[in-house]
């Protein structure tokens, strides 16, 4: 993904140059269009990370060239009724310590999608298997691919929550 990053100057070696631009200039995609890169989007809360979610980014970023992650705000998460252990800010951090994921986007309400798809030119839509047949996702068929990863036995958020509860 590097090599091919590289050579389209897109997620170049010292990324962030090229994220603050996309950042600031949401219509980078459309205004560079780079031949050749395959973008892919997933969304998620990705509190408490762990190598389940680990696992799924890498999966999603080998889908492509260039991996977004739309990252569900605090205030969306709040809307849904659930709560975060860490804030937006703090996994936002994380998520882009990670290599394999190349841009962090705001996730602030379900029907920002499709815009997200127009906006960042993305070629393929990835979610957890938990999500298939969704019509949130399926909705976007016509505009990308939109292709569900199976979850990694034995970890979730769900299940790391129980675990320290004991």
């Amino acid at each position: 993904m590097v090599e091919n990053a590289q050579a389209t100057g897109v997620g170049v070696a010292d990324a962030d140059a090229p994220r603050v631009l996309i950042e600031q200039d949401p219509g980078f995609a459309a205004a560079h269009p780079h031949v050749g890169v395959r973008r892919v989007l997933t969304y998620g809360t990705f509190d408490l990370l762990h190598y389940g979610h680990i696992r799924l980014l890498q999966r999603a970023a080998a889908l492509g060239d260039y991996l977004i992650v739309a990252l569900s705000t605090d205030e969306f998460n709040a809307a849904k009724g659930k709560r975060s252990f860490y804030p937006y800010e703090v996994r936002r951090e994380m998520l882009e310590a990670i290599r394999y994921v190349d841009l962090v986007i705001p996730e602030s309400c379900w029907e920002q999608k499709r815009t997200d798809v127009e906006t960042y030119r993305v070629d393929v839509v990835c979610m957890g298997s938990d999500w298939a047949g969704d019509e949130r996702f399926e909705a976007l068929r016509d505009l990308c691919d939109v292709v569900y990863l199976d979850r990694t036995d034995g970890i979730s958020t769900t299940d790391v929550k129980s675990r320290l509860k004991g």
